[in-house]
C-alpha cells in the first residue's frame, strides 16, 4: 500500500513551479480536511495564477473520470480568488454539488462579478438548485430567490452569454414567464439564442416544445441540429425517433453523438440493433467507450436493469442471444468482462 502524501509534500509540490503537478498529488486535493484546507489557504496566493488555474483543470478532469473524488473544499476556497479565470473554473468544478452553502455566492457572482466569464458560469451552476428547487429537494423560499436574479439576468442588460446561460438554467423552471422567454428566444432570428432555447427546452419535461424540436432537427446548422438532437431525448420524444436515426450518419460528429444518445433515452427495440450495429463496425476505442455507456443507458430507458440479451460470437462481435432464459442472464461485471474480451480479441 502506497504512503499518503502529507500534507507539507503536497504544499511543497504545489509550490515547485519548476516541475509539473503529478496526478498523485492532484488526488491528494480530494476531500481536504478542515486543517488540511487551512495550510493550502496560507500558501495558496503563493502559486502563480498559471498552475493555479492548471490546478484546477486537473481536478475538474479527474473528478470527471473518478466519481469517487470531491473537490468541493478546494473549490469553494477559490470561488474567492483574484484571478477570474480561477474563479470560473472553481463555479466549473462545483457543477455538480448539492452543497447549499454556496448559493450566495453563486448569486453574489452573477449579478456583480466583474468577468463575463464567471457571471456565465455561475448562472449555469445555478440551473442545478433550479432543478432540485422543482423536485422539491430545496426550500421554495430559496427556489424564488434563484429564479428571480435568473429572470433578472435574461431580462437585463448583461452579455448575449451570460443572458443565454441564464435562460438554459432556467429551463429547469415550471414559472409561467419562463415559456415566454423560450418561445422569444426560439423566434429571436439569433442563431445562439435558438441553441439556448433548445438546450432549455430539452430541460422542460414540457411535451408543448416537441414540435419545435422536431422543427430543427434538420436546421443547416450542425449546432442547432445538435441540441435539438440533446433536446428531443431529454424530452422522449418518440415522434422524434425517425429523425434521430437519420442524424447518427450526420456528417458532424457532436451531432451524431447527440442523436445515439437521445435515441437510448428514448428506447425501442430497434435501437438496440442499431447500436450493436454501431458497434460492431467500429474500431475506434472512444467510440466504442461512448457506444458502451449509450448502450447501459439504452438498458436502464428499456427497463432492464442489466443488459440479459447480449452475447459475443465467435469473430468477437456482440450482438442479442434470441434464448432469454433466466440461466443466461449477467450483470453489469459479467459485461464488462465480455467488453474486455472483445476489445482483447480486435487487438489479437
Amino acid at each position: 500500500m502506497n504512503k499518503k502524501i502529507t500534507i507539507n509534500e503536497l504544499i511543497n509540490t504545489l509550490l515547485d513551479t519548476e516541475n509539473p503537478v503529478q496526478a498523485k498529488y492532484i488526488y491528494r486535493l480530494s476531500d481536504l480536511s478542515d486543517s488540511d484546507l487551512a495550510k493550502i489557504k496560507k500558501i495558496w496566493h503563493k502559486i502563480p495564477d498559471w498552475r493555479r488555474q492548471a490546478l484546477l483543470e486537473d481536478t475538474e478532469l479527474m473528478a470527471a473520470d473518478d466519481t469517487l473524488l470531491s473537490f468541493t473544499a478546494l473549490g469553494k476556497f477559490a470561488l474567492e480568488d483574484p484571478n477570474e479565470h480561477v474563479r470560473a473554473l472553481a463555479i466549473r468544478n462545483l457543477w455538480e454539488s448539492e452543497d447549499t452553502t454556496i448559493i450566495p455566492k453563486l448569486l453574489e457572482m452573477l449579478m456583480s462579478d466583474n468577468s463575463e466569464e464567471v457571471r456565465a458560469n455561475a448562472a449555469t451552476s445555478l440551473g442545478q438548485f433550479v432543478y432540485l428547487g422543482e423536485i422539491e429537494e430545496l426550500k421554495e423560499k430559496i427556489l424564488h430567490e434563484i429564479e428571480e436574479k435568473l429572470i433578472s439576468v435574461y431580462r437585463g442588460n448583461d452579455t448575449l452569454l451570460v443572458r443565454r446561460r441564464a435562460l438554459e438554467a432556467l429551463g429547469f423552471s415550471s414559472r409561467p414567464e419562463v415559456d415566454e422567454f423560450l418561445d422569444e428566444a426560439y423566434h429571436s432570428g439569433n442563431r445562439d439564442l435558438l441553441v439556448s432555447a433548445l438546450f432549455a427546452m430539452g430541460r422542460s419535461a414540457n411535451s408543448v416544445w416537441l414540435p419545435y424540436v422536431e422543427k430543427m432537427l434538420d436546421h443547416k446548422d450542425a449546432e442547432v441540429r445538435m441540441e435539438a438532437a440533446r433536446a428531443a431525448g431529454g424530452l422522449e420524444a418518440k415522434s422524434c425517433r425517425d429523425l434521430l436515426f437519420k442524424l447518427v450518419n450526420d456528417d458532424d460528429e457532436n451531432v451524431r453523438q447527440a442523436a445515439i444518445w437521445s435515441l437510448s433515452e428514448i428506447g425501442g427495440e430497434d435501437v438496440q440493433d442499431l447500436f450493436m450495429e454501431l458497434y460492431n463496425n467500429t474500431e475506434d476505442d472512444e467510440e466504442l467507450n461512448f457506444l458502451e455507456d449509450a448502450l447501459d443507458n439504452l438498458a436502464f430507458t428499456n427497463d432492464v436493469g442489466f443488459f440479459t440479451l447480449m452475447d459475443i460470437d465467435e469473430e468477437g462481435h456482440l450482438h442479442y442471444q434470441e434464448d432469454e432464459a433466466e440461466d443466461d442472464i449477467f450483470d453489469d461485471e459479467d459485461l464488462d468482462d465480455l467488453l474486455d474480451l472483445h476489445l482483447d480479441d480486435d487487438d489479437e
